[in-house]
């Protein structure tokens, strides 16, 4: 049974269930993009052993989006530290700027809140993203001063790198 963690009459936020790994599989390459089954089988298993939350949102009965948070992230600026991360804020395409990103991340912070008084995030820096940093810096979300990050790694000034997904700016927030 999954724990709900917000229900009005269209949206529904809730922990992730054994069958939704497939379901956003399947709609990640229906976008053309390359996803593994296995990450979304492993946020199910890190959700079982609570080692990381994970919220699915559906919008009128369907799974639109999701959100995880690390609960003691191994990687980056703030490894080891006993602050959460934000990781993989997903909101399908057919339901862009219905509120459900905005909603996820009030509950992923309330969630955050109740482990550290600071919650970080990493977001990409190309034009993709975009739209991802302007929501994030109005909701509060502030550079953490550590650069930019390169396939998991600091970068240090004048560092090769290319300007993919794996380019990240590490951001945090007090709750």
């Amino acid at each position: 049974m999954s724990e709900v963690y917000f229900s009005n009459s269209n949206l529904l936020i809730r922990s992730m269930e054994v069958d939704d790994a497939k379901i956003i599989y399947d709609t990640y390459l229906s976008y053309g993009w390359h996803p593994s089954l296995e990450t979304y089988d492993n946020y199910y298993k890190e959700q079982e052993e609570n080692k990381r939350k994970v919220f699915i949102a559906e919008y009128e009965g369907k799974v639109s989006g999701l959100c995880t948070l690390v609960l003691n992230p191994t990687e980056g600026p703030w490894a080891g530290m006993g602050y959460p991360e934000i990781v993989d804020l997903t909101v399908f395409f057919h339901v862009h700027n219905k509120g459900i990103g905005n909603k996820l991340l009030d509950v992923v912070e309330r969630e955050a809140a109740k482990v550290a008084d600071i919650v970080y995030l990493a977001v990409g820096v190309h034009s993709g993203y975009g739209a991802a940093q302007r929501k994030y810096v109005k909701r509060g979300y502030i550079p953490d001063g550590s650069g930019v990050w390169y396939q998991g790694k600091q970068l240090e000034q004048y560092a090769p790198c290319c300007n993919d997904d794996d380019l990240l700016l590490f951001m945090s927030k007090k709750i």
